[in-house]
């Protein structure tokens, strides 16, 4: 087959609230509505081809390769195909993925189980970005930018009696790995080839790889057409720049043709509420776990709920990004698996996803454990969980619920459990019930975050100390104590109804990891804001009457800085209109032919113009 050449063994627009849910509840609650109508246009279709780009770029911009794993009687797990055959993997990450591809021989999983996996690139090697492409991270939201540390592995196992083989039982996986933390995508893009992919293996999995590489790039803000194999996907990559909160659903367009449009309203969100409902009476607590990095295991029959789980929980804090690691799915066979379950070091920051009953043992030391059963479908609701204590964790088959002694700072909101309860009571649709559980988060997250952003925002000095000929002004340092000052009539009180020890909770949240990589990004962006901004005074002063007063050497200097200015302008990609570039380049290419033309001609091939 030309595919085994590689084989490596192994071991909506939502609008207000109400009108979600009344929404949700009239679609019957689907994950995604297919319909007729919604053929891609033609000059979408060919939009790779048109950008210049190289065969497999269109399908690099959206995944690292495709695997699939089988089950060997000698070898056990092994990558049986990589594709396309030049993508390179390590063997430590060929060994992760074939661990990691298949549930736990405890898990049980029959038929068909989807689920996804995180692990971490191999030290060593060439961080693999796609630079061409990289461009369009910059718009996206700070929790959906990829993470050049890591990929994720999205996986369609299928597991059925086969009699014909010596271990009673087919066992296959395909996996797509990719940077994109596209949840729900890559888990609809399965749905649609793999069960076909099973029945007739390589050559439907090259023409489906085909049809990836002439896919357009994955342009935050744009409605996308993807056709793979006779199905037509319609999406839309969330930006930084949508209200946080809704979600852009592409509206199908009617129109007289045999394609199907698989429409889905989101490309990352996981059924909030099937993974809360559980524990939905504890979901603040966990909130308050989640936002302060604490570590954290969910243990769970099977690799779906543990993956769903761990995802919805980093999914809770949003819009603030988890900064922490975090493994959907961790096996004992990871290779941070004695990182990780050390008992030398109080236990790291992470959220893990377990399926194998030795993790209760070897993760008893763990701080804040979550032990669910099986997630019910849509419309059945599993008995509530209690808060337990640790020491009552004796194995993973101990009943479900939450162990950890932490004391919540805030108090509990009886007002959304009496609203998820109604809903229970009434069977709404989980996806209706999800609406309301993301928004209470999501307000939960803003009136939490709010006051930070005010105090950061007044460590941004003021324009007016801007200057054209001096380097710009740095930002005032974070002083914790003046902004706990800010809190007495700026805190959350303004806009959460929900009493509790704020202060002690922003105290330890300035501790954690999620508040050092929101600072960052922040002050990042703000430095940014502040070069910029030192661009713009440049471009309203006139440089070249300064040049008739300044020697030669002088103009010099400043043609390099200027031209270093454009470079960093455009490599950091700092918030500067085009208007102000050309400009500066105007300004650049006067001066220079004010200049003698023995330096015009060195100065003109020096760096852009």
């Amino acid at each position: 087959m030309a595919l085994r050449g590689l084989a490596a063994s192994g071991p909506g627009s939502r609008g207000p609230l109400d009108e979600a849910v009344a929404a949700a509840e009239e679609r019957g609650a689907p994950a995604m509505v297919v319909a007729a109508g919604g053929t891609p246009e033609d000059d979408e279709e060919d939009e790779g081809r048109g950008r210049g780009l190289l065969r497999w770029d269109g399908f690099s911009a959206w995944l690292h390769c495709v695997c699939v794993v089988g089950f060997d009687l000698e070898l056990g797990q092994a990558v049986e195909v990589i594709y396309p055959q030049h993508s390179k993997l390590t063997d430590k990450e060929k060994t992760n993925i074939c661990y990691l591809s298949f549930p736990d021989s405890n898990s049980g999983c029959l038929g068909d189980t989807q689920f996804c996996f995180r692990f971490r690139q191999s030290s060593g090697r060439r961080v693999s970005l796609h630079c061409l492409l990289d461009h369009y991270d910059k718009d996206l939201p700070v929790y959906l930018k990829k993470d050049p540390a890591y990929f994720y592995g999205y996986v369609y196992f299928r597991q059925v009696r086969d009699k014909s083989l010596k271990r009673g039982y087919f066992q296959k996986s395909l996996v797509l790995i990719s940077k994109l933390p596209y949840i729900h995508f890559f888990h609809t893009v399965l749905k649609q080839i793999a069960p076909e992919y099973f029945e007739k293996s390589e050559p439907y999995l090259e023409a489906a790889c085909n049809d990836v590489d002439r896919w357009p790039a994955p342009v935050p803000g744009k409605t996308l057409h993807l056709p793979i194999m006779g199905v037509v996907m319609k999406v839309r990559i969330p930006t930084c720049h949508d209200k946080p909160g809704t979600t852009q659903i592409a509206q199908l367009t009617q129109q007289a043709d045999t394609h199907i449009s698989v429409i889905l309203p989101t490309v990352h969100e996981v059924d909030l509420f099937r993974c809360f409902c559980p524990v939905f009476l504890h979901s603040q607590m966990l909130w308050e776990l989640v936002l302060l990095g604490e570590p954290l295991v969910v243990m769970a029959p099977s690799p779906s709920e543990s993956s769903e789980t761990v995802l919805a929980l980093t999914n809770c804090i949003s819009p603030l990004k988890y900064f922490s690691d975090f493994r959907p799915y961790f096996t004992i066979h990871d290779s941070e698996f004695k990182e990780y379950t050390t008992r030398t070091q109080a236990p790291p920051s992470v959220i893990l996803g377990v399926t194998n009953p030795f993790f209760a043992k070897t993760l008893q030391h763990w701080p804040h454990i979550i032990r669910i059963g099986d997630l019910k479908p849509a419309g059945e609701i599993p008995k509530q969980v209690k808060v337990k204590k640790l020491k009552n964790l004796k194995t993973l088959d101990s009943k479900p619920g939450v162990y950890t002694s932490y004391k919540p700072y805030l108090s509990r909101d009886e007002e959304i459990i009496k609203q998820l309860q109604k809903g229970i009571q009434q069977k709404r649709p989980s996806e209706a019930q999800s609406v309301i559980l993301r928004r209470y988060f999501l307000e939960l997250t803003q009136s939490f975050i709010i006051p930070l952003e005010r105090y950061v925002a007044s460590l941004m000095p003021l324009q007016k100390s801007i200057s054209p000929w001096k380097s710009p002004p740095q930002l005032r340092q974070f002083l914790p104590e003046e902004f706990m000052k800010t809190l007495e009539k700026t805190g959350p009180q303004l806009t959460s109804r929900i009493k509790g020890d704020w202060i002690g909770l922003y105290r330890h949240f300035l501790k954690s990891p999620n508040f050092d990589g929101w600072f960052k990004t922040r002050r990042k962006e703000m430095t940014q804001k502040l070069e910029a901004l030192h661009l713009e005074a440049l471009c309203e002063e006139d440089l070249l009457l300064w040049t008739q007063k300044h020697t030669e050497v002088e103009t010099v200097d400043l043609v390099l800085k200027l031209k270093n200015k454009l470079l960093q302008a455009d490599r950091e990609h700092l918030p500067v209109k085009p208007d102000t570039m050309e400009k500066l380049r105007t300004h650049i290419d006067a001066i220079i032919l004010a200049l003698p033309e023995d330096l015009q001609g060195i100065l003109l091939k020096t760096g852009m113009t």
